[in-house]
């Protein structure tokens, strides 16, 4: 087998014809060409333009091979294309502006999702940047071309990335699980500026929004959704019983402290958290105790357990009904916390009770959220959302990426 070809196989690179090669230290460098170059592509659009001059040789990092790091070498020219103006001409082996072939850059974006980018800088030998911006370009090449047409169903929250109030305000499609944008900034302004993104007509596409009871996000979804039924997060709904609860615990610790009522509500607090079937046998009898020398705590706990029964009826009217009874239970339970509860749930009653018929929640933005706290925490944190951005569409938008080495399926 002649070297030239057995150079061209283990480059694993189609479309292209080995001229030759030499070594450099402890690099390989082999020169190539395109086949077929008598009309090149214009680099940016893939558009074939006439020729405009030649600039010269220039070398692209490929996969290695054990301790040897590879080079490709090509002289390239460049065209005059009727849309983009001079551009350098394309190549098969890599995208446009890049200093990498395609599969180095699959193999370091199948990395970074995998772990942190420091990690990815010492196996590869690329500068920490290198990776932020080799993943932003395989995110635009494999990702679909335009996450944001036939959205229907969409999911908002915030995550915050950073000390002192840094947010990061995601947007995730309920129907195909993927992020389709985010952006820092303020609840309303982000928002606002994802609809203006979106434009008119797909925003008159979307037809339902889950959100948790974030007065800015309501504020952008009323401006620019006002047909979209707006969805508020079970698990924000059942939270504000949870903490109701939590805060009433609190105050009759305080009053009860240094009498036999008191001592018996320590350790109570994951007791009146937990639900009913998770209970211990010391944990139903420390309740039990609860019921007897506590009649307001206990109260508060029955109405948590009362707000999460009405929120499981399938039916919208017994939903409803279940609804208006505990908002007009605890308003006269005289229990300040749960009739600030009561207050709030009257308020955002219609979104509530949009759980009922359409059984969303945020739970996928939720888990997002998670993933992305993992990302930040694997990379120590982020200076600056752009690359935390990057690494959430890689890890969390769906984009399909194949390790460019064969995995063995048989050790």
């Amino acid at each position: 087998m002649r070297a030239n070809t057995l150079l061209r196989r283990m480059l694993g690179i189609t479309g292209i014809v080995v001229d030759g090669f030499e070594f450099e230290g402890d690099d390989l460098v082999v020169d190539v060409r395109s086949r077929g170059r008598r009309r090149p592509r214009c680099g940016l659009c893939g558009v074939r333009a006439p020729g405009y001059d030649s600039i010269g040789q220039r070398k692209w990092r490929h996969l290695g091979i054990g301790g040897l790091r590879i080079w490709i070498r090509s002289r390239l020219r460049r065209v005059n294309c009727a849309r983009c103006g001079v551009r350098v001409e394309s190549v098969p082996w890599a995208a446009h502006n890049s200093g990498f072939t395609l599969q180095f850059e699959e193999l370091a974006a199948y990395l970074a999702r995998a772990t942190d980018k420091t990690t990815v800088r010492r196996l590869l030998g690329v500068a920490w940047r290198t990776v932020g911006r080799i993943v932003e370009r395989v995110v635009a090449r494999n990702g679909p071309r335009d996450v944001l047409e036939g959205l229907r169903r969409i999911g908002v929250d915030e995550f915050s990335y950073r000390k002192r109030h840094r947010y990061l305000t995601v947007i995730v499609d309920h129907d195909t699980g993927r992020v389709v944008w985010a952006a820092p900034g303020p609840q309303y302004e982000t928002l606002r500026q994802f609809f203006e993104v979106l434009g008119p007509e797909r925003c008159a596409e979307i037809e339902l929004v889950t959100i948790d009871m974030n007065a800015g996000f309501k504020k952008a979804i009323a401006e620019f959704l006002p047909k979209a039924q707006v969805v508020f997060d079970r698990f924000h709904v059942q939270r504000l019983a949870s903490d109701a609860l939590d805060e009433v615990r609190r105050e009759q610790l305080r009053e009860t402290r240094g009498t036999p009522e008191g001592r018996s509500l320590f350790r109570s607090r994951f007791v009146l958290l937990k639900n009913p079937w998770n209970l211990s046998r010391r944990e139903r009898a420390k309740l039990s105790n609860i019921e007897k020398h506590n009649a307001p705590l206990f109260r508060a706990y029955l109405l948590k357990e009362a707000i999460v029964r009405a929120l499981d009826y399938v039916q919208p009217w017994r939903a409803k009904r279940a609804l208006k009874e505990w908002i007009a239970w605890a308003s006269r339970s005289r229990l300040g916390p749960f009739q600030r509860v009561a207050r709030t749930i009257r308020k955002h009653f219609d979104g509530v009770l949009a759980y009922i018929g359409e059984r969303l929640t945020n739970g996928i933005v939720e888990g997002i959220n998670n993933r992305m706290r993992m990302v930040s925490r694997r990379a120590f944190g982020f200076h600056s959302p752009e690359p935390l951005i990057a690494l959430l569409r890689l890890c969390c938008g769906r984009v399909p990426l194949d390790p460019p080495i064969p995995v063995p399926t048989d050790v």
